[in-house]
């Protein structure tokens, strides 16, 4: 093992080597932002030498840690992370060499192959020989290629993977290609080493998106990593055209087309997204996944406890998957609404500290009344925050913590100071700052949209989020009444140690489970679901003993789902990290009931139901 130069918060200290390369001969990686084209086009036919070989990859910055691994490169030019891009009109014959320089490693090679496909392939190639694929594009649609170097096992090797990307013929090529890469190395049962990347850098030297309010953005993400990421985007709504996997893609028919601002992608899975910013200032679109961003992760699980992270620059308090976008507006499109009157709300950061027998308890406290809840009051999850659609208001946070904290209005509409993200939300030199020990910061929101939404911390994650510093909203309509009879929030989040192998799941903060709830039988009920656990998808499933219900889906991420997509239906939801789903229901009966959250067939949390 070579172990890169030793700094503090090193992301990725371990590398590996093969036989026969010395860290003074190993080329540098280039990390590839998937713009140009590789392979020289003649007529209707592609070329391209691609080669494998042992690389050194700096995914921060090139004083930064390193890992030396097999990386994909075009032939007679430096190796990249993303291998070098595969794009061709449908229709194109592709002639696309790999050679095999690695000494001791047989490279299997998958995914040079017409698309769509019904199976994966797979071609070996020994060491120091070559081979050549040919074979026709296909359809058009967005996939990739990848490699793996001898048989590794427990490790995470995606690195050696490049994007493959089908147009029709003449279309236009004013899309970015965003693709995840990850390499990882256990060190023991609870220790991992990983480097997160998307087009070969991790946050915060991942590329700046610079745009103006207006702009259409056409988007293509590839997950080419074994493990899920719910993709977020802070501000701003994205539309889904097109989803697909490693095998095959599929546009998303215009009738069908969600808005969401979280979409789950499971591995080797790609999506083609749309959207427009309409206000100005710096965003985020990253995974939601607490450990894929949060600079604790950098060290892997062994970081996951104590006061990581106080700074309060962004280049600090984040790292992995993360991309920063800048929204100018040169012709003053966007002109802030600050009419109506403000309604005005305190909310209280607090702490239960952790004890010899107890964990550390987190939550947000609304003030009620005139007097300030007790310092240590905590409510796991933070209380539901009602607000109404198009009323300007006002959210004072006061931390009552023992470290700095921030909050994120997960989904809302509103001006990019308000965000969340300390030192990065704003515009210019003006950027939010964090809300230090005895501080108070105080949001204004504009709510533009009735829907389920959340709110949660944006700083020191991994022990904020995982201890409860989290809660939902729900906006309504004007002279519309909450009624709690009818309108039910399940949200499901974590509460406890902040080693993922130790964590308790909680639904509306009790562990497990919540108490019965009693239903009205013949109204019909709206289920507000939010997941904010700091990872995981769970599948919420509403039973009546094995039988499953039936419920009417109605908006996703607080947007109202495409009247195609509002049918009846099996009660049966998968929600992951950073999502909320709405759904009607009406009891067919009077019983029992009972909605669990379920992740691989095993139950996390579940609540009772009896309607009566």
């Amino acid at each position: 093992m070579i172990f890169a130069p030793a700094r503090a918060g090193a992301l990725f200290i371990l590398s590996t080597t093969i036989a026969g390369y010395t860290p003074a001969s190993l080329p540098v990686v280039n990390a590839n932002d998937n713009r140009s084209p590789a392979g020289i086009v003649h007529r209707d036919t592609l070329q391209i030498r691609l080669v494998v070989k042992m690389a050194r990859w700096y995914p921060e910055d090139g004083n930064g840690p390193f890992v030396e691994a097999p990386v994909f490169g075009e032939e007679g030019k430096a190796p990249s992370i993303p291998g070098p891009l595969i794009r061709v009109a449908t229709g194109t014959t592709i002639v696309a060499t790999v050679r095999n320089e690695l000494t001791d490693s047989t490279l299997w090679v998958h995914g040079l192959m017409t698309r769509p496909a019904r199976a994966d392939d797979s071609t070996s190639i020994q060491p120091g020989t070559a081979h050549t694929f040919t074979f026709e594009a296909g359809a058009p649609g967005t996939y990739f290629y990848y490699a793996k170097a001898g048989t590794v096992r427990l490790r995470e090797r995606e690195q050696l993977s490049g994007a493959f990307i089908i147009d029709a013929r003449g279309a236009r090529h004013d899309d970015r290609i965003l693709m995840i890469n990850i390499w990882g190395e256990p060190l023991d049962s609870q220790n991992y080493d990983n480097a997160l990347a998307i087009n070969g850098k991790s946050w915060p030297n991942t590329e700046r998106f610079r745009v103006n309010v207006g702009d259409t953005l056409r988007w293509r993400v590839i997950n080419a990593s074994i493990r899920p990421h719910p993709m977020h985007l802070h501000g701003f709504y994205f539309r889904v055209d097109s989803r697909g996997s490693f095998l095959a893609d599929s546009a998303v028919a215009p009738d069908r087309r969600e808005h969401v601002v979280t979409r789950h992608m499971v591995p080797g899975s790609t999506m083609e997204i749309t959207w427009s910013p309409t206000r100005p200032g710096n965003w985020l679109f990253h995974c939601h996944f607490t450990p894929h961003v949060d600079e604790g992760a950098r060290l892997g699980y062994r970081s996951m406890h104590g006061d990581m992270h106080h700074d309060p620059s962004p280049m600090k308090h984040m790292a992995g998957l993360v991309i920063g976008i800048s929204v100018s507006d040169p012709r003053h499109a966007y002109s802030p609404s600050n009419s109506g009157t403000v309604r005005r709300l305190r909310l209280y950061a607090s702490e239960r500290a952790a004890t010899a027998s107890s964990r550390l308890v987190t939550s947000y406290v609304l003030q009620r009344g005139s007097m300030p809840p007790a310092p240590d009051s905590v409510e796991p999850p933070g209380q539901l925050m009602l607000l109404t659609q198009n009323e300007p208001t006002e959210v004072t946070i006061v931390n009552r913590l023992h470290a700095p904290t921030s909050v994120h209005w997960h989904g809302i509409e509103l001006e990019s100071f308000n965000d969340g993200v300390a030192g990065w939300s704003g515009i210019d030199k003006t950027l939010a700052p964090m809300i230090a020990p005895k501080d108070s910061f105080t949001a204004h929101l504009i709510l533009p949209r009735a829907g389920t939404f959340i709110y949660h911390t944006h700083l020191n994650d991994i022990e904020q989020i995982a201890s409860g510093a989290y809660g939902p909203i729900v906006v309504i309509e004007p002279g519309r009444k909450f009624d709690p009879a009818t309108d039910h929030v399940y949200t499901i989040g974590w509460i406890g140690d902040q080693s993922p192998p130790n964590f308790h799941l909680a639904i509306n903060g009790y562990d497990s489970i919540a108490p019965p709830a009693t239903f009205d039988y013949g109204k019909t009920h709206r289920m507000r679901i939010v997941n904010i656990g700091a990872a995981a998808i769970f599948n919420f499933i509403l039973r009546r003993d094995t039988t499953v219900m039936t419920w009417r889906p109605i908006a996703k991420d607080g947007f109202d789902l495409p009247e195609s997509s509002r049918t009846i239906g099996p009660a049966r939801r998968p929600v992951s990290a950073g999502e909320t789903f709405d759904a009607e229901w009406t009891p067919p009966e009077k019983g029992e009931y009972l909605l669990t959250a379920m992740n691989r067939g095993r139950v996390f949390a579940r609540q009772k139901i009896v309607v009566r």
